[in-house]
């Protein structure tokens, strides 16, 4: 049933991610044009818990779309995970006279979210923020093109020094259990390589792979490697066994870490984080309630948060396929 919502409250949880500032900024300025109070919520689920929160104003929220982490911060919060603690976020939410609240975050702040929307009847929806890109149901998720492109630069510098000194480097990036940062650095900074979760090639067909590329004359090589890669060994297991198997290559390691999740939000974030903030808000002022707000074939969508978080996101078999053809 659709209820009356006057008050709305965001907040980011989780892993920050560039383009965050954005919808929050999207959130407030939206709610005040439609005439609703929008109160901010630092820290996450913990600061639910706490009461932490204040009401924002359109001039609140300006300068900062061009900014990288979260003005909100984020934090993880056990006591969310207890009815205890949900029961104490709820009669926060009550007692602030707030109807509904926006969370922006990734996969395991929208289950949490879920969860606590079912025990207490209470309007949400999602924006979906993570540098991994691993929400189903979206096309990108904010963050992603500016971490995919921080990634990106750091391989090109790399590839400067690998070429002075005919040195194998093995690059890890993140991207947890999908392989969308590896896949898209990878292949825009010309990698020789690209180590997947979504496609075990096994380290032996790698080191064959190499083996073939120093024959054809390359005497420099990088390869991309997903912090998820399910070969069963890590980076440095992976460059020793390959060091191992062809002395022929002085091997180096660098984990590119949490750089990527820093950094002025490109412009494609900060529209993208705009329309989904928006859409967010007028989702709720029309009735639409634990949905997830989305990018789609160019277009801004609302769908089920119970397909954010249950189907299944990985790199599509399309780009998988093209990644042998171009680091032949």
């Amino acid at each position: 049933m659709k209820k009356r919502i006057q008050n709305i409250a965001v907040m980011t949880s989780g892993g920050d991610a560039p383009g965050m500032n954005a919808a929050i900024r999207a959130v407030v300025r939206s709610g005040v044009y439609y005439n609703k109070d929008v109160f901010g919520i630092y820290r996450g689920y913990e600061g639910l818990i706490e009461g932490d929160m204040e009401r924002y104003s359109a001039r609140m929220v300006s300068n900062i779309i061009n900014r990288g982490g979260t003005i909100l911060k984020t934090a993880r919060s056990e006591e969310f995970r207890t009815v205890e603690g949900r029961k104490k976020a709820y009669e926060n939410l009550v007692k602030n006279n707030i109807d509904a609240l926006v969370v922006i975050g990734g996969d395991g702040s929208f289950r949490g979210m879920k969860v606590f929307a079912e025990e207490f009847d209470f309007p949400v929806i999602g924006i979906p923020a993570t540098i991994d890109n691993d929400i189903s149901g979206t096309d990108y998720t904010i963050g992603f093109d500016t971490a995919a492109n921080t990634a990106m630069d750091a391989i090109d510098k790399i590839r400067d020094t690998a070429s002075s000194h005919n040195r194998l480097f093995f690059i890890e990036v993140m991207g947890r259990d999908a392989g969308f940062l590896a896949t898209y650095a990878g292949l825009a900074g010309g990698a020789e390589d690209i180590l997947i979760p979504e496609k075990d090639r096994g380290i032996d067909s790698l080191v064959n792979s190499l083996r073939r590329s120093k024959r054809s004359g390359k005497t420099s090589s990088m390869v991309v490697v997903a912090e998820g890669e399910k070969s069963g060994k890590n980076v440095f297991e992976i460059a020793r066994y390959v060091e191992e198997n062809l002395k022929e290559y002085e091997v180096r390691v660098v984990i590119i870490g949490h750089i990527q999740r820093g950094g002025c939000p490109s412009v494609f974030d900060r529209v993208l984080a705009s329309r989904l903030g928006i859409k967010a808000v007028e989702a709720l002022l029309d009735g639409q309630y634990n949905m997830v707000t989305g990018f789609k074939s160019n277009h801004v969508i609302v769908y089920p948060l119970e397909q954010a978080i249950t189907d299944q996101k990985g790199v599509s078999q399309e780009l998988i396929r093209i990644i042998p053809i171009l680091t032949t």
